[in-house]
């Protein structure tokens, strides 16, 4: 019974309950990722789909798939993703998480073109990110992280080293709580969330990839000509491929993009 009660809330919630389509204009498309063996994301109806779970083991066991997918996809530790999920949304039940489906507890910051709800944080009524649906909330943490300059380093570790990645995302400041690192290890360590930092179910997952590789090689792309107003997220958006791929390609060591660089941006698999 317990199976099959978990088998249905996954479809349940890959399926956003049945909800009825219409257009939007803010759909998942923004956060897919075309590569071959990646999960579907569901479809955004413009419906906002609330999700609660009862505890740990529900919220470890919902998502622990979906953090795998990601690591396979970005290279950030399924553990860490699943620690900063329990931790910053207070296994999805806390205020904000309820609101704005906001799992990592992400903020609106510039170039967010989103929904946005406002939420008491640091200093009061602050702007984050609102999803749709809490898987837009996943993607788009592993769409932050590897965005942004200053979480490049954490990249270079293994990505079963959880430590130096909880480490390295304090000093990187993510959160101002001085003890972040110390909740995300104690997190990892008492349900065990490193045991999904490595090969299950058939999915090729980081580990098992190459620590470096070459980006130039046999690779098919196109010249984007940057015009005012881009940046690496939205052309990571926009062309559906993570950002660190746009900087490996390019050869780039900072984020800064100049009016009328051209940048070669990979082509996506199956166009």
């Amino acid at each position: 019974m317990k199976q099959a009660l978990s088998v249905l809330v996954i479809a349940c919630l890959l399926v956003s309950c049945g909800a009825k389509k219409r257009a939007s204009k803010k759909d998942s498309r923004q956060y897919d990722v075309a590569k071959k063996g990646t999960y579907p994301l569901p479809e955004d109806t413009g419906k906002f789909v609330r999700f609660k779970v009862n505890s740990v083991e529900e919220y470890v066991s919902l998502f622990s798939e979906i953090a795998q997918h990601e690591m396979e996809l970005y290279g950030i530790p399924a553990s860490i993703t699943l620690a900063q999920g329990m931790l910053e949304s207070g296994i999805g039940i806390g205020p904000l998480a309820l609101k704005s489906n906001n799992h990592f507890g992400i903020k609106c910051h510039n170039g967010w073109e989103g929904d946005k709800v406002y939420h008491d944080d640091d200093t009061s009524q602050e702007c984050f990110r609102k999803y749709n649906h809490p898987l837009y909330s996943f993607r788009d943490h592993s769409i932050f992280l590897s965005s942004r300059v200053r979480y490049a380093s954490l990249f270079k570790l293994r990505r079963n080293d959880y430590v130096r990645w909880a480490k390295g995302l304090k000093k990187a400041g993510y959160a101002t709580d001085p003890k972040y690192a110390a909740k995300l290890i104690s997190f990892i360590e008492r349900y065990k969330l490193h045991r999904f930092d490595s090969r299950k179910k058939g999915i090729v997952v980081a580990n098992d990839l190459p620590e470096q590789r070459d980006p130039n090689a046999a690779v098919e792309y196109q010249i984007h000509k940057v015009v005012r107003g881009d940046t690496l997220y939205s052309l990571s958006q926009r062309y559906y491929v993570p950002i660190e791929d746009i900087m490996a390609l390019n050869n780039m060591e900072s984020s800064l993009l100049n009016v009328g660089q051209e940048l070669r941006i990979r082509e996506r698999e199956g166009q």
